[in-house]
């Protein structure tokens, strides 16, 4: 039997459509995921459940709106297709219903900085883009200008899209987005969210810059997420190391004379 092309890809992305439902943030046949490969990227197939969905189902795309094999594509191939093109550094895109992302992009309002993790994004709001029908080109250019620096959107009337460098990732912010539009809805029913200042969202924004890496990741001026606390068991110095050694053979060297 032939191997399946990009297998554990498609493996993947049907794992992480089925967290998408377990999460909470998915539902049905809504809602769409992709990762790029090296002749362009794979995607859902339209209508397929995803609890019955199997690797054939997982469509072969290119960056030109071409496709492979007898499955159509999500009706939001073009979305995926021109996030791909225009931002290389994203690895996979998730598209969802979630339902407080959705009912918070009727409203047609950016959300505000009400608290730092907005800063996930890539700046200090959450933007919603304007309306276009679902699956065309004026939806893909709209949601463009909505994700400039950034990794994340609402789509008005519609739902949310995020993107990462890998599909754990995306799915993460997607995540992370539907919880920040569930917590500012309950803060707005509650009073008027007090919304940070400017200064306060450019210090969270350099920090975010790094978040996730470790220290040895980090390259010159960047500013580290995590303020960490003391090492108590601090490598020594190579230096150190081999005197040390050198000490423990001229001990051994003595005991075996």
């Amino acid at each position: 039997m032939a191997k399946t092309k990009f297998a554990d890809l498609k493996k993947k992305i049907i794992r992480v459509c089925r967290q998408m439902n377990e999460m909470g943030i998915n539902q049905g046949t809504s809602g769409n995921v992709s990762a790029r490969t090296d002749e362009g990227f794979i995607i859902t197939a339209s209508g397929i459940p995803y609890d019955v969905m199997d690797v054939e189902h997982i469509v072969e795309m290119d960056l030109d709106g071409g496709y492979y094999g007898k499955y159509l594509p999500s009706t939001e191939w073009r979305m995926h297709m021109d996030i791909f093109k225009a931002r290389p550094e994203a690895g996979a895109i998730v598209h969802t219903h979630s339902i407080y992302a959705t009912a918070l992009s009727t409203l047609r309002k950016d959300i505000p900085p009400f608290h730092y993790m907005i800063g996930v994004t890539g700046g200090s709001t959450l933007r919603v883009s304007d309306y276009a029908e679902f699956g065309t080109q004026a939806l893909s250019d709209t949601m463009l200008t909505a994700l400039k620096e950034r990794t994340a959107c609402l789509l008005a009337n519609h739902g949310q899209i995020a993107f990462g460098p890998n599909l754990d990732k995306a799915l993460w912010l997607a995540g992370e987005i539907e919880t920040l539009c569930h917590q500012y809805w309950a803060a707005t029913l509650a009073g008027k969210p007090v919304i940070l200042s400017e200064g306060q969202m450019k210090t969270v924004l350099a920090r975010f810059k790094t978040y996730g890496k470790q220290a040895a990741d980090l390259k010159t001026g960047e500013a580290l997420a995590v303020i960490a606390p003391t090492r108590r068991d601090e490598p020594k110095s190579g230096k150190k190391s081999k005197s040390k050694d050198k000490a423990k053979d001229k001990a051994k060297k003595a005991r075996d004379k």
